[in-house]
């Protein structure tokens, strides 16, 4: 009895599941936003009984409708129907405008990776666009929103962490796409000096200084620009210097840079520091070359020795290094003589 029961229940069970199979395949219905594919476009949610209406057949009335969905906030609508318009009008009097908008409805939508794509194109297939300039401000807004920390995003969904992405690598690059696209623009010598400042972020001092004095070459005659360039340079060179034990190069370049700011800028706010910093780095760079010299003389190299105890004291004379090197060179000079009679 428990088996015919239990059978007759499995019965009624298929059966109903027919039933449902059978409204959802054989009875007609409307998907309430059908997701349609084109070439070309890409896929779409469209709603009912409007699959297709927004695609108009003239270039000039598939702008319009798209500038009427941007005005009315609708960006995805005017998102598509501008690539629609560039795509397939890229020669017209439309495609400039239409790929403006394309970047705008981006940056509404909260994709700004690829707005600023969308605004390089731009750019790019049309340099002679009356509003240039201000395409290029909102290339930069962009850029700055990365450096300052906004996450890029895997497939402009995904948000990536900063060590993941190459935060900073893509930032900068960014701000050379700017700095290209308006070499003598409003916004481009602070965004060379925000390559530097990506670069330095990295700790890729190579790159940095080299933006950096980028910077102060390009822009010498805007003084605000070319002495901040300088003196960051000459902070990065003083921090490759710190991190230096033995090659002290760095810190000879740290020490003229800081000198070429002195003499450029002499009553800078910063110049008090500059002259700190030289002072500092001279110990350092007496520092490491008294260091040399002690390598030299535990190993018997005795004319070594001599060369770095000798660049001691012309480095800081003042230091207790040069006082000491000065003992060393004695002591040296002493022990040769004993060796040659």
């Amino acid at each position: 009895m428990l088996v015919v029961v239990t059978v007759a229940s499995m019965i009624r069970r298929c059966l109903g599941l027919l039933l449902v199979v059978f409204c959802v395949v054989g009875v007609p219905f409307r998907s309430p936003a059908p997701l349609i594919y084109r070439p070309g476009e890409g896929w779409t949610y469209e709603p009912v009984g409007g699959e297709g209406k927004w695609r108009l057949t003239r270039a000039k009335d598939q702008m319009e409708a798209a500038q009427a969905a941007f005005d009315k906030k609708a960006y995805s609508l005017a998102l598509k129907s501008a690539k629609r318009t560039v795509s397939v009008w890229p020669l017209s009097d439309y495609a400039p405008q239409a790929q403006y908008l394309v970047g705008r409805s981006y940056e509404a939508l909260g994709n700004q990776e690829k707005a600023f794509k969308a605004y390089q194109t731009l750019l790019e297939k049309f340099p002679k666009i009356p509003n240039y300039q201000e395409v290029l401000n909102r290339q930069f807004h962009i850029a700055n929103l990365y450096f300052e920390g906004k996450w890029f995003k895997l497939w402009g969904t995904i948000p990536l962490p900063p060590w993941l992405a190459g935060q900073m690598d893509r930032t900068a690059t960014m701000f050379e796409k700017v700095v290209k696209n308006g070499t003598y623009s409003e916004v481009a010598p602070q965004a060379q000096m925000n390559i530097a400042a990506a670069r330095e972020k990295q700790s890729n001092y190579a790159d940095a200084v080299r933006a950096y004095q980028l910077a102060a070459d390009r822009y010498y005659d805007q003084p605000k620009v070319a002495s901040d360039a300088i003196f960051k340079a000459g902070k990065v060179f003083e921090k490759q210097a710190s991190t230096s034990e033995y090659d002290q190069s760095a810190a000879g370049q740290a020490i003229t840079t800081f000198t070429h700011f002195l003499a450029l800028y002499p009553i800078d706010p910063r110049a008090p520091e500059a002259e700190k910093t030289i002072a500092a780095l001279r110990t350092e760079q007496a520092r490491g070359s008294y260091m040399n010299a002690r390598f030299y003389e535990h190993r018997h190299r005795w004319a070594g020795a001599l060369v770095y105890y000798n660049e001691v004291r012309l480095q800081d004379p003042n230091s207790p290094y040069a006082e000491e090197a000065r003992v060393r060179i004695d002591e040296i000079k002493k022990r040769l003589e004993g060796t040659t009679k």
